[in-house]
C-alpha cells in the first residue's frame, strides 16, 4: 500500500511540474473562458489570469444574455521549478443559465492592470441537467463522503475583523463650506475571514440613495475601481476599500445627517479539516452596518452678501492684451479665481456702472479637479472693455469679488492689480452727436423748406368731425335706449 501511495504522489508531482511548465509559457494576462457545452445545473466561469504580476485592478466582467452572475472568487499560485519562480493571480466570475438552449457570448473587452484585454467570445450549448459522476482514481484516498452519501465535511464561522466605516473630513462646517465623506469597507491586517464583494453597483446604488444628505451640494470623486490601501487607524493596520467618496457644501444651516447603511458581502466559512480535493470553503452572506454620522453646520457672520458670497480658500489671477489702450478700440481681459472651494457657486464680479468704460457680458469657463479628498479648480471670466476716455486707471476700481475665508473666519476680498493707460480722443462727445438731434436752430439745415398749402388737409378735418358726430349720436341713441319707461 505504502509503495502505491508512493507512487501515486510522484505522478502528482511530474503532473504539477508540467502543468506549471505550460503556465510559465502563457501570456502575462490572459481571459479564459469556460467549455463549449453545460449541463443546466452546471456552472460556467469567465477567468482573468495573471501571471507572474499582481492583478492590481480590473474592470466589471461583462453581462451576458441567457446566464446569470452568480458572483466571483480569487485565486493564486507560486511554484519552484528547477529554481526558477512563477507566480499567477486570477479572479473568476461564476454564471449559472438562465435556461437550456445556445448562449451567444459576444466578443468583448477587460481592462486589466490598466491594459485592455480582448476576448473573442464563443457560443455555448446549454443541455439538460447532468449527473456528476466520478472516475477520479484518486478520490477513494480523499473522498469526504460515507457510503450512504452524506457529507462529512464541518465548516465552521471564522470571526472577521473588518468593518463598514463613513468618515467626514470635519465635525463642523460653515454654510457653504466643504468636506468630505468617506464610505470604506475596511480589514484588519490580521483577519483570516475570506470575504468579497458581490452585486456592489446595484447595492451602491440603494446605499446613496439613502445617505446623500438633501441639503448639500455634492462634489462626486466618481470611484470606478475598488483597490485596496494600507491605512493605520489607531495604531492597527487595516486594507482600506474605498466604496464612495464625495465632498458635500452645505446649502442653509440645518445638520448634515449620514444615517446607518449596511453593505452585504461574501464570507466563507471554511472546513474544520481541509482535504485536498474536498471542498474547503462554503459561500455565505453577512450584512455590515456603518455608523450614523452628524456635521454641525454654522451660519456665517453678519455681512451684505452674508446669503450669496463664496465659501473656500481663494486666488485671483488675471491677463490683459495690453496696458496702453486707445480709447474706442476693445481689449480683451480675463480674471481667474482659483483655490479649493465649491468652484461651481463662483458668480461673476458686480461691476458698478461707468462712464469712461463699455463692459460686455463675460465668457464663462471653469475646471474643477476632485483628486485625495478635495475639491479644488478655477473658474475663469474674459471680459471685453471699451474704454472711452483717456487717462490712467486702476481696474481694481471695477474688478473686485468678495467670499468668505473659513480658514480665518473672516471675509475677504480680491481685487485686480492692474492699472491702463488710454490714450485718443473722447467717445463721450461722439456718443452724444449720435444720439441728440440737436437744438431748434441745429435742425435747421436739415429741415424741409418746400411750401405747403393748409387747403390740403381741409378734407381730413371734415372726415373727423364726421366721425365724431356719429360716435357722439351712437352714445346718445344707447342712453337713452336704457332709461326705464
Amino acid at each position: 500500500m505504502r509503495k502505491e501511495l508512493h507512487r501515486l504522489r510522484f505522478i502528482a508531482v511530474i503532473c504539477s511540474g508540467a502543468l506549471v511548465a505550460l503556465v510559465a509559457e502563457a501570456q502575462p494576462i490572459q481571459i479564459l473562458l469556460g467549455p463549449d457545452e453545460i449541463g443546466e445545473n452546471q456552472a460556467w466561469t469567465v477567468h482573468i489570469n495573471v501571471q507572474n504580476d499582481q492583478l492590481r485592478s480590473y474592470s466589471s466582467f461583462p453581462d451576458i444574455p441567457g446566464f446569470r452572475k452568480r458572483g466571483t472568487s480569487t485565486q493564486s499560485q507560486t511554484s519552484i521549478v528547477n529554481g526558477q519562480i512563477s507566480s499567477s493571480q486570477g479572479v473568476i466570475m461564476t454564471y449559472v443559465p438562465a435556461q437550456q438552449g445556445v448562449v451567444n457570448v459576444a466578443p468583448f473587452s477587460m481592462k486589466v492592470n490598466d491594459q485592455t484585454i480582448q476576448s473573442p467570445g464563443k457560443k455555448v450549448k446549454v443541455g439538460p441537467p447532468v449527473q456528476v459522476q466520478t472516475t477520479d482514481p484518486f478520490r477513494s484516498l480523499f473522498d469526504t463522503r460515507d457510503p450512504r452519501g452524506r457529507t462529512e465535511t464541518e465548516f465552521i464561522d471564522v470571526k472577521e475583523e473588518a468593518q463598514l466605516s463613513l468618515l467626514t473630513s470635519k465635525d463642523e462646517v460653515f454654510v457653504g463650506e466643504g468636506f468630505t465623506a468617506t464610505l470604506s469597507f475596511l480589514v484588519a491586517d490580521n483577519n483570516r475571514a475570506p470575504m468579497q464583494f458581490h452585486d456592489l453597483g446595484r447595492q451602491l446604488s440603494d446605499i446613496l440613495k439613502k445617505l446623500k444628505p438633501a441639503n448639500c451640494w455634492e462634489e462626486n470623486f466618481n470611484i470606478e475601481n475598488i483597490e485596496g490601501e494600507s491605512v493605520i487607524i489607531q495604531g492597527k493596520g487595516y486594507t482600506q476599500y474605498r466604496i464612495y467618496q464625495a465632498t458635500f457644501y452645505p446649502l442653509n444651516t440645518e445638520p448634515a445627517k449620514f444615517p446607518s447603511v449596511g453593505l452585504e458581502m461574501i464570507k466563507f466559512k471554511v472546513a474544520k479539516n481541509p482535504s485536498f480535493f474536498g471542498q474547503n470553503r462554503k459561500e455565505d452572506y453577512k450584512t455590515f452596518y456603518s455608523l450614523p454620522k452628524t456635521v454641525r453646520v454654522k451660519e456665517l457672520p453678519p455681512h451684505p452678501l452674508q446669503q450669496s458670497v463664496a465659501v473656500g480658500n481663494y486666488r485671483l489671477d488675471e491677463e490683459i492684451q495690453s496696458t496702453s489702450l486707445k480709447t474706442g478700440q476693445s481689449m480683451a481681459y480675463t480674471l481667474s479665481i482659483s483655490g479649493e472651494g465649491n468652484i461651481s457657486s463662483i458668480e461673476r464680479p458686480q461691476i458698478p456702472p461707468d462712464v469712461d468704460f463699455d463692459f460686455y457680458e463675460p465668457n464663462v469657463q471653469q475646471n474643477i479637479r476632485r483628486e485625495n479628498g478635495r475639491v479644488a479648480g478655477t473658474k475663469s471670466f474674459r471680459y471685453f472693455i471699451v474704454p472711452k476716455e483717456p487717462g490712467t486707471y486702476d481696474l481694481g476700481k471695477y474688478f473686485s469679488w468678495i467670499y468668505f475665508n473659513p480658514a480665518r473666519k473672516a471675509y475677504d476680498t480680491l481685487r485686480s492689480s492692474i492699472q491702463v493707460k488710454v490714450e485718443g480722443e473722447s467717445q463721450q462727445n461722439q456718443a452724444i452727436r449720435s444720439t441728440d438731434l440737436g437744438t431748434f436752430y441745429d435742425r435747421l439745415d436739415v429741415a424741409e423748406n418746400k411750401l405747403r398749402s393748409s387747403s390740403d388737409l381741409d378734407w381730413v378735418r371734415t372726415m373727423v368731425n364726421i366721425f365724431i358726430g356719429l360716435v357722439l349720436a351712437a352714445g346718445i341713441y344707447l342712453f337713452a335706449s336704457r332709461r326705464p319707461a
